[in-house]
């Protein structure tokens, strides 16, 4: 398919169905992004083989536009679990429930499938055992939900934040990506709090104009910002709708695996660059996928090809029709 090239208020996008594709420039841009959303400009022309006036110039575009945002996050605390909700709803209530789920503080996705009859959620949970009382006393008492089946999430292989753009190379991906994060952690306090909120609509702020908002001195923040960062304690995440990249299938995959594959697999299927999210978890279905794909060929070699030899013994695949929330 061709795609004619257009500008649009400094950012090219190339036009293919009902979404604007970044071009190859930008898509490295973000890319680059991902691997360290607070970089400067200067290293990112370095590494990209752009002029430090053209990573500016797009990057104004960019987030101007609202196409791109870069936003910082305190890291998850390590007693944070989840489960996954795959909730079956009669037809014509898919929007009722799913605007109801996604309105909860504890489920940072929402997915409805394209065939409008199913709700795929993660809930948050805290502790090792709690009561959940969406899912044992509120779901079934909804007259609209058919039925509910969750799996408590074991191991996060690769979760939405790790995802990579796959346009820049190995070396490239290694100048951007900062050195690994210290490995003792400290509980954020209110200082750091502060300053997270405030990098929250824009991971790219100065530590001056963090400053100005939070009414710390600069150095302060500095401090902060120095620590948080190399402490792991603070993130940073790249927003962008998929199909700006070119990525128009949105899937969800869940596998069966014998008990004596599923790392192995686990691992093998995290690294691949379709796969923004690779959970472990109990019940039926012991594996699964979120996938990001440009069609559906490449959905249909995903499962024929890069699925065998790693002992997988079933599959189910969903389409997702809507995105309904997703984290940023």
């Amino acid at each position: 398919m061709k795609h004619s090239q257009v500008a649009h208020g400094g950012a090219e996008v190339r036009g293919s169905g009902d979404a604007d594709v970044l071009s190859a420039a930008d898509q490295r841009l973000v890319a680059a992004l991902q691997c360290d959303g607070r970089a400067p400009a200067e290293r990112l022309a370095d590494v990209l083989g752009m002029s430090t006036r053209e990573v500016h110039r797009r990057l104004r575009a960019l987030t101007r536009q609202d196409v791109v945002r870069v936003r910082g996050r305190l890291a998850q605390p390590p007693d944070l679990g989840a489960v996954q909700l795959r909730i079956r709803v009669l037809r014509g209530r898919i929007e009722q429930i799913s605007s109801a789920l996604a309105a909860r503080e504890d489920i940072p996705f929402v997915d409805m499938s394209a065939a409008g009859d199913e709700i795929h959620a993660v809930q948050f949970t805290r502790g090792p055992a709690p009561h959940n009382r969406l899912l044992l006393q509120q779901l079934p008492a909804t007259s609209a939900v058919t039925s509910v089946e969750a799996q408590t999430v074991l191991h996060a292989f690769r979760q939405a934040h790790e995802w990579r753009l796959d346009v820049l190379d190995p070396a490239e991906r290694q100048a951007l990506t900062p050195p690994p994060a210290a490995s003792e952690r400290r509980e954020p306090d209110e200082t750091d709090r502060s300053v997270a909120a405030a990098l929250a609509e824009d991971g790219r702020l100065s530590a001056s104009a963090v400053a100005e908002r939070t009414g710390h001195p600069a150095s302060t923040v500095r401090r902060r910002l120095t620590a948080l960062l190399a402490g792991g304690l603070l993130r940073t995440e790249v927003v962008v709708d998929p199909r700006r990249l070119g990525l128009f299938v949105d899937a969800n995959v869940w596998l069966q695996l014998p008990p004596d594959r599923l790392d192995a697999a686990g691992r093998t299927l995290a690294a691949h660059p379709a796969v923004h999210g690779a959970l472990a978890g109990t019940g039926r279905n012991n594996l699964s996928l979120a996938l990001w794909l440009p069609d559906t060929a490449a959905l249909y070699r995903f499962l024929s090809e890069d699925l065998t030899g790693l002992g997988v013994t079933a599959v189910e695949t969903f389409l997702v029709g809507r995105a309904v929330k997703r984290p940023g």
